[in-house]
């Protein structure tokens, strides 16, 4: 294994002690660099960061050490910090009278809902905490470690996908993939046991350092690709309330990179989750993940997700997000892999075996989006594949959550069984009329939802009227006679065609029905 820090707990306690007491945390950051200073390191611009941190505080110090990779004075890192066992344990480096920080150590707000936020750190290499354009480095090593074993911090990834999670107390979870422990953080403060394995022994060695220094006593690792390391367990396979995965998905014509090549053709890494979850998961548990997948031509990729769910039994939501054609989506990752950079690099000839690859599958396009599966127990279950282009609110998990819960009360309703229901309007739908100014009657009556997928629907008058008065007092079908009257309708004609509407917005969320 490459050198790391050594994982000790008594020091590490005394470290993360010195570390709140100096105040770095997501919040005292935040506090010293001032809303401009921390935009610009997502960026990965230290300039503003390094004109807020030169006082020679603890803070500031600790700051510059860890999170701008900054020498510092040694006398400005004992007052810090435990500063001989860090140099002791692989923590800190020194050169002459300075020291500098051999990993990445950021402060991460590790936010469940339901829970008040705890503070946490997240350790990585060395300038691999925030991705973009820049990539990771160039050349095959970065900072003494081999480029293929290079653990990465905190991205965009790794928080949709703590913010997608469904987060109630379960007795276990499963990191699958876990890098450096971003999202075993997340799931050890409401699951009594975490597993995290990963393919990189050495991510294994950061998840512990993570969740150690954040104080977390309630996970094990294990090495290994995929569900190996869970597949044989003293009944069979080992199963988990809750499952997520940030797992290496990028379609690539090689394995450079372990930390995001699946060393799988085409999409079949992300193929192959989808159709393992099943064995794994307990009756009513989650799965979530990161996926790409392949547009192939003459192909309809709904069907091809669709696909991937069909016989495992499990309830499905499939998101796309965002779609790249194939040359965007070769230079995208051949920029994270810095090939683009320097004299003489072989970034044309990478380009091309991107592209043959693409070219040899017929593929025109990849899809970026999430994945959710549930071991609902039915007979028939909820597939649904979408395209999710649009803002969505932050955190998604309740609403995740609770969409599989009307799903299981539409498959377990019929037309009578739902006009004989009583629903509430959901929390924060508004109504849009849209129409040519001074209309006596709008063209369109819109519903809006400000909350979770921010979805809008077109509805007439009967479901505009419908919506406006559901509090729960009424059944649907008392209801619909009631608008029936007003508008001299005839109510059995009414009631036949209600129950699609009433399908519709409950299952995008605009309703809820009343349990």
């Amino acid at each position: 294994m490459t050198s790391s820090p050594v994982l000790d707990p008594s020091r590490l306690a005394k470290l993360r002690e010195a570390l709140l007491a100096a105040s770095y945390t997501a919040d005292g950051c935040l506090d010293l660099l001032g809303p401009t200073g921390y935009a610009a390191l997502a960026r990965s611009e230290a300039v503003p960061a390094l004109r807020a941190t030169r006082g020679g505080s603890p803070l500031e110090t600790l700051v510059r050490l860890f999170l701008l990779q900054q020498p510092v004075p040694y006398a400005a890192a004992a007052a810090a910090l435990p500063v001989e066992d860090c140099l002791a344990d692989g923590w800190l480096a020194r050169d002459g009278e300075t020291v500098r920080a051999t990993v990445d150590v950021r402060p991460y707000a590790n936010e469940v809902e339901g829970l008040p936020s705890a503070d946490a750190w997240v350790v990585s290499d060395l300038g691999c905490a925030v991705g973009g354009a820049g990539g990771i480095g160039s050349g095959e090593t970065a900072q003494g470690v081999a480029r293929k074993d290079l653990v990465l911090g905190v991205g965009g990834a790794s928080t949709t996908l703590a913010n997608l999670a469904v987060r109630r107390p379960v007795r276990t979870a499963l990191d699958l993939g876990s890098g450096s422990g971003v999202q075993s953080l997340h799931a050890a403060r409401h699951a009594q046991r975490v597993t995290a394995t990963d393919l990189n022994p050495r991510a294994l060695h950061f998840t512990r350092l993570t969740l150690a220094l954040s104080g977390f006593e309630n996970v094990e690792v294990a090495e290994g690709s995929l569900f190996e390391p869970v597949t044989h367990g003293q009944s069979g396979p080992r199963k988990f309330d809750l499952i997520v995965s940030n797992p290496p998905f990028v379609i690539s014509p090689g394995s450079r990179f372990v930390y995001r090549d699946g060393g799988m053709a085409g999409d079949d890494l992300c193929r192959s989750l989808v159709r393992g979850a099943a064995a794994h998961l307990e009756p009513g548990g989650y799965c979530h993940l990161l996926a790409n997948w392949q547009h192939v031509k003459g192909e309809d990729w709904h069907d091809r997700l669709a696909g991937w769910v069909a016989g495992t039994g499990l309830d499905a939501w499939v998101v796309q997000r965002e779609v790249q054609d194939a040359a965007q989506y070769a230079e995208l990752w051949l920029r994270d892999g810095g090939d683009h950079r320097g004299p003489g690099s072989d970034y044309q000839t990478r380009y091309n075996e991107w592209l043959d690859a693409f070219e040899a599958e017929g593929v025109e396009g990849i899809g970026f989006g999430w994945i959710t599966l549930r071991a609902g127990g039915a007979d028939r279950p909820t597939v649904r594949v979408e395209e999710w282009p649009h803002p969505v609110e932050q955190p998604l998990g309740p609403h995740i959550e609770s969409w599989f819960e009307r799903q299981d009360f539409l498959r377990t309703h019929d037309d009578a069984a739902l006009l004989a229901a009583r629903y509430v309007l959901a929390d924060e739908v508004v109504q849009e009329q849209v129409g040519p100014p001074g209309a006596e009657d709008p063209e369109h009556v819109i519903l809006r939802h400000n909350r979770g997928m921010r979805r809008a629907t077109k509805v007439d008058t009967v479901g505009a009227g419908f919506v406006g008065v559901c509090d729960g007092t009424l059944t649907a079908g008392e209801i619909v006679d009631a608008i029936a009257h007003l508008l001299g309708e005839d109510q059995v004609l009414l009631r036949d065609r209600v129950p699609e509407s009433l399908r519709l917005l409950t299952e995008q969320g605009f309703i809820n029905p009343v349990r």
